[in-house]
């Protein structure tokens, strides 16, 4: 059986997460917390970044990071499932994950700034830096939501998981301005119930 490193609140391992429930693969992957601030957690020798998700192998090979992960669960589940095999769509799908992957990692980022750093100490210019990213991506995705047919893909998924963080640490101030994407989201989580099975607590 394969194993997740995980973490309930990664918006990185809940694209993992919806992947495998998506692909069939939910029942052949145990899935282990994690916790990345603890020196003395295993994920440190697993993936020497100690950062999740990481992907444990039968033969005990460390596969990272999400993207890294995704292409092997999609070659698992025998390819071209939701990551398409070539030309345009393969990259449209491969260039929204980026879209995803950079919203969440701001978001991560402006996360760590208030959880390490004293309130006196932070630094209101990094946030708002980080924060200005996520905006311009929302408005660009506010422009044309990615079109749900005919096949989700892990861009789609990952677009879903960067929202469902944003609602998880920011609140929903970001639906406010962005009504078209709002309905994307409720529009995905109708297709896949995987979304919700996967919401962080």
């Amino acid at each position: 059986m394969l194993t997740l490193r995980s973490s309930p609140s990664s918006p990185f391992a809940r694209k993992i997460r919806i992947a495998m429930r998506m692909l069939g693969l939910a029942d052949t992957i145990r899935i282990e917390n994690t916790d990345t601030m603890d020196p003395k957690d295993s994920v440190r020798r697993q993936n020497p970044l100690g950062k999740i998700p990481v992907l444990i192998l039968e033969d005990g090979t460390a596969l990272y990071d999400s993207r890294v992960i995704l292409e092997y669960l999609d070659d698992r589940a025998g390819g071209g499932r939701i990551i398409p095999r070539a030309g345009a769509e393969r990259f449209a799908a491969l260039h929204l994950q980026a879209i995803g992957d950079g919203i969440m990692d701001a978001g991560v980022l402006q996360i760590y700034e208030q959880r390490w750093r004293p309130e006196q100490r932070r630094e209101p210019r990094w946030v708002e830096h980080q924060a200005g990213k996520i905006a311009r991506a929302l408005d660009l995705l506010e422009q044309q939501p990615p079109p749900l047919a005919p096949t989700i893909h892990v861009g789609h998924i990952t677009i879903a998981s960067a929202l469902g963080y944003l609602d998880f640490r920011f609140g929903e101030g970001w639906r406010a301005g962005h009504p078209r994407l709002v309905q994307w989201l409720g529009e995905f989580a109708a297709k896949v119930p995987a979304f919700a099975e996967t919401k962080p607590q």
